[in-house]
């Protein structure tokens, strides 16, 4: 997730260690090679909190930015001072992998709605680690959640003035559900018609700027699905194999997918075509996050890598890799040719010419 505090600059990383990693990307030196800005290793580099000896799977913020929150295979969800990276309540109640979290602050208190493989969302006090509902309805695990953006607005709920929110949730079950929460009470909306716009499971939801829904399957499929129509899809985007991740770039109009085809593709919004495919990692791709007009993705790869989304980077990209083709054309030409030439020497230095087979024949036929 993007730090808020340096929005543009540094992200959380949930790592497989255990470790939640705060990276700042660095403005560096340009890749000779590759059509990306900046590789930032997720090696010794960052801010380390560290506790448990698990996976982990998902970072959070509280609303007031002073405590780091993350999902574990555990079971648990730990949090850490973000100022000193002391351990602070760890929160037990799920029975299975804590997949993903999100934070709001309803009223005057703080609270953590988090989703695990267990097929159920718990609502927590985030001061107290008591629970407060526990929510049922997916039939598989939750592997993530959004906060419906036309329902909270962080400014409001700083003050104190937002009372409930709309959370969606998606799960293995293909289903995305909603739910409207509050302190004292907590509900799912249409329980019975939940959005079914995928053959399989969801593993992303994204908000982006006019609060229109998109999401990332295993289906191989990116769909926005349109608020003015009830989220049914707006727009499909094949990217093929599992898509785990998407993301929206608001300035050029870009959406971005990415998954476990290791590599991340750049599609005009409106038109629905593709502009670009970036390839760097040789791991399936874990998550995606924009900074300004950079997509940052992260990989199981270990890396974490920068893509530049202004037109001239874009541009020179493309370019890029149409080099790569004509010299990779140009060497298979070569290639064939010098075989070519190969079999016609050995066709001229082991053969024999029409002539000399007629001579051997008749030498063959005498000897007869």
């Amino acid at each position: 997730m993007v730090d808020p505090r340096y929005p543009h600059d540094a992200l959380f990383v949930a790592e497989s260690a255990g470790n939640v990693r705060r990276v700042a990307v660095d403005v560096g030196e340009k890749h000779p090679f590759l059509p990306i800005l900046y590789i930032v290793l997720t090696g010794d580099k960052g801010t380390i909190y560290r506790g448990p000896t698990a996976p982990l799977t998902s970072v959070a913020l509280s609303p007031d930015w002073k405590t780091l929150l993350a999902g574990c295979w555990d079971k648990s969800i730990w949090s850490w001072s973000l100022a000193n990276r002391q351990p602070l309540l760890r929160y037990r109640g799920h029975t299975d992998f804590v997949k993903c979290l999100v934070t709001l602050r309803l009223g005057n208190t703080d609270i953590i709605v988090s989703g695990a493989a267990d097929a159920s969302i718990i609502v927590w006090n985030l001061g107290t680690g008591e629970k407060v509902h526990v929510l049922k309805g997916h039939t598989r695990g939750i592997l993530d959640l959004a906060i419906d953006p036309s329902t909270y607005d962080l400014s409001s709920a700083a003050a104190g003035e937002i009372h409930a929110a709309m959370v969606f949730s998606a799960g293995s079950d293909r289903e995305i559900r909603r739910w409207r929460i509050n302190f004292a009470t907590a509900e799912q909306v249409d329980s019975e018609q939940p959005i079914l716009v995928h053959e399989t499971s969801v593993y992303a939801l994204r908000f982006d700027e006019d609060s229109d829904l998109w999401t990332a399957s295993a289906d191989g499929t990116t769909k926005c699905l349109s608020r003015f129509q009830n989220f049914q899809p707006e727009s499909t985007f094949e990217h093929g194999d599992y898509v785990r991740a998407v993301a929206v770039e608001e300035t050029g109009g870009y959406v971005v997918t990415a998954g476990r085809s290791e590599d991340v593709r750049i599609w005009d919004r409106g038109s629905g075509d593709l502009i670009h495919t970036f390839e760097g990692h040789y791991e399936e791709i874990s998550g995606l996050v924009m900074l300004r007009q950079r997509c940052v993705s992260v990989s199981i790869d270990g890396t974490i890598r920068v893509w530049g989304l202004k037109p001239e980077e874009l541009k020179n990209a493309r370019l890029q890799n149409e080099n790569e083709k004509d010299i990779q054309s140009l060497e298979a030409g070569d290639n064939s040719r010098t075989s070519d030439t190969r079999q016609d020497e050995t066709s001229e230095l082991g053969g024999l010419t029409a002539e000399e087979e007629r001579e051997l024949d008749e030498l063959m036929q005498d000897d007869s």
